[in-house]
């Protein structure tokens, strides 16, 4: 029997100065969020999207290797997004590129915590984080 690694990679991003229109759409963030998961090589289980009145979207994907989310402020230009991913077969980064490129974002603060690693009996994580700004 082969042992699962606990090891997984959370990436944490505030994502500025949106598209309002597309933070606004749920059919729309589910479109991109579902391809980035497929172009990230993530295996789909799951997705529910929810659309708030007056404005907003929370979503998710589960994934076999864990999730991708995103929960957004149109009014702000801003998107909150999650991706955690346990193993080694997927592309996280690619996932991220993709949903930023697609919501437009104009700056991204990411964060990405290496998740599960087990020091003797206890388990404990690392950080970094980076800015991001699309070229021109």
């Amino acid at each position: 029997m082969v042992k699962a690694s606990t090891v997984g990679y959370h990436y944490i991003v505030e994502a500025s100065g949106c598209d309002p229109e597309v933070l606004s759409d749920s059919d729309k963030l589910r479109d991109i969020l579902t391809t980035a998961a497929k172009i990230g090589k993530m295996d789909i289980r799951v997705i529910h999207f929810y659309k708030f009145s007056p404005t907003g979207v929370s979503g998710m994907i589960v994934v076999s290797e864990s999730h991708v989310s995103i929960h957004t402020w149109p009014e702000e230009g801003y998107a909150a997004i999650d991706v955690y991913i346990c193993g080694t077969k997927s592309e996280p980064e690619k996932t991220l590129e993709y949903i930023l490129e697609n919501i437009r974002a104009q700056y991204a603060h990411i964060t990405e915590l290496k998740r599960g690693i087990k020091d003797n009996e206890e388990f404990t994580h690392s950080i970094i984080s980076w800015d991001e700004v699309p070229e021109e």
